[in-house]
């Protein structure tokens, strides 16, 4: 698997599917040398990279009902909807430790995507190169516009890298991979639609940041665009593509830990039913 890389898709809460597959994959230690992820995507795989079974479900399905983790009052009184500081400093230095040393020992290689909100470009960064601000960019790739701060690493405003590279395939052609196998959060047949809803609020809000307000315009003719190409790859035979067949109505913002659960048992069974058919795609 030498020239094959692994891409992840964001989706906030809908990433529990992206859990339940790297989970699969961990128990059947089916490692990807390259490791490509935006948002929540990059999220699940730090702790498949670090090896640690069960991480990703007690970190989403096991604070989901916690009001400390998610909530609109605090979205009103601190300016985020996520407890960002509990997700990226709390939960991985105290009370669910990553396993740092693991990580980064493997030779796995994590991609991780931000929008610079000057210029609308993605930004990655090799696991290597952030190895004292791992935490720090994660956040950055999970912090949408309106619901989390921007946060700045070596002086550039950085948000959500799923805004202008939401499904990372393209990146994975460029680190030479031949063969991708990627991990879509939305079913098939979706399409995103153009944002219309605020938008003269965002330009406001955003008016500092030209190349966020231009990318987030552009979002979902970037993203149907991006549905084709590995749509196209999967039918040239060089991708394998992972999609969830029912969402069991979970949403980007999901409190419900049943619903999550389900998600999640849904993408284990989904990677463990089609476990001898991308063994045949990596082989051929």
């Amino acid at each position: 698997m030498r020239d094959t890389g692994l891409v992840l898709e964001g989706g906030g809460l809908r990433g529990v599917y992206t859990a339940g597959i790297l989970e699969y994959f961990l128990k059947q230690d089916i490692q990807f040398p390259n490791v490509i992820g935006v948002s929540a995507g990059a999220c699940n795989a730090a702790s498949y990279i670090s090896k640690q079974e069960k991480r990703n479900y007690a970190i989403t399905v096991g604070y989901a009902g916690n009001p400390d983790y998610l909530s609109v009052r605090r979205l009103f009184r601190h300016g985020e909807l996520f407890n960002m500081d509990l997700i990226f400093d709390r939960i991985p230095n105290k009370e669910y430790p990553f396993d740092y040393e693991t990580f980064f020992k493997n030779e796995q290689q994590l991609y991780t995507g931000v929008t610079d909100c000057l210029t609308g470009e993605t930004i990655y960064y090799n696991k290597n190169e952030v190895r004292h601000d791992l935490n720090k960019i994660l956040r950055a790739s999970s912090s949408l516009p309106m619901i989390a701060p921007v946060v700045y690493h070596n002086d550039r405003p950085l948000l959500d890298g799923g805004i202008s590279d939401p499904i990372p395939v393209n990146y994975s052609i460029s680190l030479g991979n031949r063969k991708h196998v990627v991990v879509l959060t939305q079913e098939k047949g979706y399409q995103k639609q153009p944002a219309k809803r605020g938008m003269w609020y965002f330009e406001k809000k955003y008016k500092h940041f030209p190349g966020l307000v231009d990318v987030v315009k552009r979002r979902f003719t970037i993203y149907n665009n991006l549905l084709k190409k590995v749509e196209q790859l999967e039918e040239d035979g060089q991708a394998f593509v992972f999609r969830p067949e029912n969402l069991q109505g979970v949403g980007r913002i999901e409190k419900n830990a049943g619903k999550l659960d389900e998600l999640y048992q849904h993408g284990y069974e989904h990677a463990k039913s089609r476990q001898k058919e991308m063994e045949l795609f990596l082989k051929s």
